[in-house]
């Protein structure tokens, strides 16, 4: 067989492998504590440092002074707090922040 082919298979074992081991490992158990807090805080944490990251390389003293950064990200809170729909958020938001890059 053709080793792409293989390679294929391996990745869709692996995917499903992945999937299902939670089914696996935690069918007839209680989930453990530490589980359930990565659930609850995870997300959180994980959009927080990518708003840091974000904005870590944005040089603050040349125009347009973080201005397309800043009016995305608000824009894409506005939007999710309003809509809550999240592609919309993130589509809004990078438009913005993509049409201001290319204005300013």
């Amino acid at each position: 067989m053709n080793r792409y082919l293989w390679a294929v298979f391996l990745m869709a074992a692996v995917t499903l492998l992945t999937r299902a081991a939670p089914f696996i490992f935690f069918s007839h158990k209680k989930v453990p504590s530490y589980l359930l807090f990565l659930q609850q805080y995870m997300p959180p944490i994980v959009m927080a440092l990518l708003v840091i990251n974000s904005f870590r390389t944005i040089d603050w003293t040349l125009f347009p002074h973080g201005l397309p950064a800043l009016a995305g990200a608000l824009l894409t809170a506005i939007l999710h707090l309003w809509k809550r729909q999240v592609l919309l958020s993130i589509g809004g938001g990078t438009l913005v922040y993509m049409l201001l890059i290319r204005l300013l």
